[in-house]
């Protein structure tokens, strides 16, 4: 627990995103007491994070708690955690499938999992969401190896490889319909691991090709995206969005780099540098399905895997959709990823907000 003598806690990369990752054990179990030193441990709410260990961006305030399962057939359980930079605010109503490629390692780094030589095997239940994960991490002679020749867009230099097949048996469209229509637009609302929300960029003079601060340079857009995007969280479920970090905008248009379409995301306020993982999975089922937005625009949706074109890259996104008997929409996903752990040690959070 918190006192003067720190906390134990591993900063690791997962995917295009940075965060701290604690055992359960080693945090207050209630969820006040949880967010509050979470608050002062990444240096929240401060524009900076200059008093923690928070990187003044959505994409490297993050947390990960892991812990032994009890359920059977489960190895780990993950509860991701985002911490709003600038608000006083701790959110558990997403998961994150890029802290997810580090779970893996971490567990076994702390010796929640008892690694194999060659390759251990790791179930994760995600906590957030109830889906499982099911992964191999690369453990020669039983120690983790973050080396290896693969490379993702969005992070330099090249990792050991770590896949992640990820299986729900949740409807794809928590609203029943592949379109609605909020605030004059067509939407579609998705969710393959993660609620999205896919709109048509031109519709909201977007040609799809600007950077993230070119659009973040927009108030009138972002005014827009977050009308829809608190109404969209109602329709899908939610509750009140306004809060939270989901559901996740997608401004959608005809990819330009090879890929089958280009997404630029609002995640919610900021633009993601990049895209993730869960997010990718569900655009891409969305593309892949007649008649839901996007799916005209998309290119070779179909292929396996399907690049998904942000504004550093493309992700591979393999997924598969498929309906059903009683005509719903179920998907699955499997992506590859990478992670390193960056320092190991004791954290010190600010004593008080």
């Amino acid at each position: 627990m918190a006192g003067a003598d720190g906390i134990r806690c591993m900063l690791m990369r997962g995917g295009t995103s940075k965060g701290a990752y604690f055992v359960a054990d080693d945090v207050p179990e209630d969820p006040a007491e949880r967010n509050d030193l979470m608050l002062r441990v990444m240096g929240s709410p401060d524009p900076t994070q200059i008093d923690g260990l928070g990187g003044a961006h959505p994409l490297t305030s993050k947390v990960a708690i892991v812990s032994r399962s009890s359920e059977p057939g489960i190895d780990v359980d993950y509860l991701f955690l985002q911490v709003v930079v600038d608000k006083p605010i701790v959110s558990d109503a997403q998961t994150c499938g890029n802290l997810l490629a580090g779970v893996g390692p971490f567990a076994i780094e702390r010796g929640l999992i008892e690694a194999r030589d060659g390759e251990t095997p790791v179930r994760i239940r995600m906590l957030n969401t109830g889906d499982v994960a099911t992964t191999r991490i690369h453990t020669p002679g039983g120690v983790v190896d973050y080396d290896g020749d693969f490379s993702i867009d969005g992070v330099p230099g090249i990792s050991c490889a770590i896949e992640l097949e990820i299986g729900g048996d949740s409807p794809l469209f928590p609203t029943g319909n592949v379109v609605d229509e909020i605030a004059g637009h067509r939407v579609t609302l998705i969710d393959n691991g993660m609620p999205v929300v896919l709109l048509r960029a031109d519709e909201f003079d977007v040609s799809g090709d600007e950077t993230p601060e070119q659009l973040e340079s927009r108030p009138d857009l972002a005014r827009q995206i977050e009308e829809i995007r608190l109404r969209a969280g109602a329709l899908m479920g939610l509750g009140d969005v306004s809060a939270q970090t989901v559901p996740k905008m997608f401004l959608l248009s005809a990819p330009r780099k090879g890929g089958a379409i280009s997404t630029r995301a609002f995640i919610p306020s900021r633009i993601h540098t990049s895209i993730g993982v869960l997010m990718a999975a569900s655009v891409a089922a969305g593309i892949r399905i007649p008649g839901a937005v996007g799916s005209d625009l998309a290119v070779e949706a179909e292929s396996d895997p399907t690049l998904i074109e942000h504004p550093t890259g493309a992700f591979p996104a393999r997924v598969a959709v498929e309906r059903r008997a009683d005509g719903v929409w179920y998907g699955t996903s499997v992506s590859e990823r990478t992670a390193r752990k960056i320092f190991d040690g004791t954290v010190f959070p600010r004593p008080r907000r």
